[in-house]
């Protein structure tokens, strides 16, 4: 226990390098993502039978990941940046990886950025393949989560995000201080715990766009939880009420979207694209 508790002394959060080019852990965790969520779908898409071949899934993914990364660092930018105007008014410099002739690799992304630049492309590639758009929303609901557990670990192997001061047995230390692993944490609430549920429940779909509602409230409800036992970001601290986070403002944002969207498309009653079997 005690070599967990300093493990940050003992992990170089960078993996390898390639001359200048240093390889982080971080990076190669979100490749691990990208390609199990992308593994997941294509599983559910020959399990349950979806109307998607494999070089449609593929370009689809492309455009997804686009969006996610375009998204997720103008996401951090608009709401979690100290410096958002300088951005604003030096665009170039948004994904710039290099500072001061250093290649120090593009640090900051907002998970609620990436979510509407992933809105985005889907809406995109559905009006270009003329396919349904819940019918990806929902398959995406299933696989993207599988993959999320990689990004959290991620988080954890670069030694970010971290979580809040304890004195629990497992806490670890984060100079000199001992912390909640929150990105564990986060790993296994937004992550194992929603694939799971969704699943299971999977089988029980009602209504087209069903599952990509229920992920929504599910996340939004792990996240603001999980925010219990991470620090708020530095540069923003507490938003209100001397406990909320930014992090929990945008949480409770997308748990009333989710419910909205689960009503209208209830309402709106078209059946599931794919009915899998028991």
């Amino acid at each position: 226990m005690e070599y967990w508790r300093h493990i940050y002394e003992h992990f170089d959060p960078i993996a390898f390098s390639l001359g200048p080019i240093k390889v982080h852990w971080y990076g190669i965790m979100y490749v691990l993502a990208l390609l199990t969520a992308l593994y997941a779908a294509k599983l559910y898409v020959k399990r349950d039978r979806y109307p998607v071949d494999d070089k449609t899934l593929e370009s689809y993914f492309i455009y997804v990941e686009i969006g996610v990364i375009l998204g997720a660092r103008l996401g951090y930018i608009l709401f979690y940046d100290p410096h958002t105007l300088y951005y604003l008014t030096h665009p170039w410099q948004i994904f710039n990886p290099f500072h001061g002739g250093t290649f120090t690799g593009i640090s900051g992304m907002s998970y609620h950025g990436a979510v509407l630049g992933f809105v985005i492309a889907t809406w995109l590639f559905v009006r270009r393949s003329k396919t349904s758009f819940w019918m990806w929303m929902d398959l995406v609901a299933l696989s993207v989560p599988v993959g999320y557990v990689f990004g959290r670990i991620g988080n954890f192997l670069n030694q970010e995000l971290v979580g809040r001061a304890t004195d629990l047995p497992w806490g670890i230390y984060v100079n000199g201080t001992l912390r909640h692993p929150s990105q564990l944490y986060e790993a296994f609430l937004e992550g194992v715990l929603i694939a799971v549920v969704l699943f299971l429940y999977r089988r029980k779909q009602r209504f087209e766009g069903e599952l990509i509602a229920l992920y929504a409230i599910l996340y939004g409800i792990a996240r603001f939880v999980a925010e219990f036992w991470r620090e708020p970001d530095i540069q923003l601290g507490y938003i209100c009420c001397g406990w909320v986070t930014m992090g929990q403002l945008l949480s409770l944002a997308m748990i009333v979207a989710g419910a909205v969207g689960y009503r209208l498309l209830a309402r709106r009653g078209k059946r599931p694209t794919v009915r899998p079997e028991p």
